[in-house]
C-alpha cells in the first residue's frame, strides 16, 4: 500500500478526485494553503512538503497546476512516483498562449473576485459535461482563493522549470484545450477523447492507467 497525496488544479480542490478509486491506497487530499505573494511554484511546493509532512518514497499525484507542483515536490524529495494527470512537466511543454499572456499580461488587470465568477466559461473550456457535474467544477472555482488564482496563474506563466525529475509518469488527453497534447513530450500515456478534465469525466480510462502505474 502506498502513501499519496493528491493535489487539485487551479480553480479545483480535491473533489476533482471524486471518480478516482484509490482505496487500497493510503490517500492524503492535499488543500490549498494560502501563498505569499513573493511565493514560485517552487517555494510553494516546500511549503505543501512540510504542511503535510511529505516523505520521501511517498506517491504525488497531480492534476494541472497540481501537476507542475508535482514536479517541483518531486525535484525536492525522493518520490516513489510523481504522477502528472492533464499537466506540463517543463516549460518547454507550455501552450503558446503563455508567451501571449507573459507579453500582454492582461489577467492581472481582471480583479481575482472576477475570475471566481466565471463558471459559465466551465463547458467551454474543459468540454462538454452533464449539469450535475457542471456545477461541481462551478462551485470549486466560486469557492476558490480570489488571491491564490491570481498569485497561481503569475506562478505558472513564469514558471521556468527544464528537470524532468525520476520516476515522472504523464497522462494527458487529446483533446485538451489547456495543454494541448502536441506539446507533450514522451508522455506515458494520452487518452482518446481526453479533455482538461478527463480526470472526471473519463475517470474509468484514467483509474485503469493509475492502476497499472501503482502496481509499477
Amino acid at each position: 500500500m502506498s502513501k499519496i497525496y493528491l493535489i487539485a488544479g487551479l480553480g479545483a480542490d480535491t473533489r476533482l478526485y471524486n471518480n478516482i478509486d484509490l482505496h487500497e491506497h493510503d490517500v492524503t487530499p492535499v488543500d490549498w494553503i494560502d501563498p505569499d505573494k513573493s511565493d514560485t511554484l517552487n517555494t510553494y511546493a516546500q511549503k505543501l512538503i512540510h504542511q503535510y509532512n511529505i516523505v520521501p518514497n511517498s506517491v504525488i499525484i497531480g492534476v494541472s497546476l497540481g501537476g507542475m507542483i508535482t514536479v517541483e515536490i518531486a525535484k525536492q524529495i525522493p518520490v516513489k512516483k510523481a504522477i502528472l494527470i492533464s499537466s506540463i512537466k517543463t516549460n518547454n511543454e507550455a501552450p503558446g498562449y503563455f508567451n501571449l499572456f507573459r507579453t500582454l499580461p492582461v489577467y492581472k488587470l481582471i480583479p481575482g473576485k472576477l475570475l471566481t465568477s466565471l463558471g459559465f466559461l466551465v463547458k467551454p473550456m474543459f468540454g462538454q459535461m452533464g449539469e450535475e457535474d457542471a456545477w461541481l467544477f462551478k462551485d470549486m472555482l466560486k469557492n476558490s482563493s480570489p488571491f491564490f488564482i491570481k498569485w497561481a496563474m503569475e506562478a505558472v506563466l513564469h514558471w521556468k522549470n527544464e528537470i524532468i525529475p525520476p520516476n515522472l509518469y504523464h497522462i494527458n488527453g487529446n483533446k485538451d484545450l489547456i495543454f494541448p497534447y502536441k506539446r507533450i513530450h514522451n508522455a506515458t500515456a494520452i487518452v482518446n477523447d481526453g479533455t482538461h478534465i478527463m480526470i472526471f469525466d473519463e475517470a474509468k480510462e484514467v483509474n485503469k492507467l493509475l492502476k497499472a502505474i501503482l502496481k509499477k
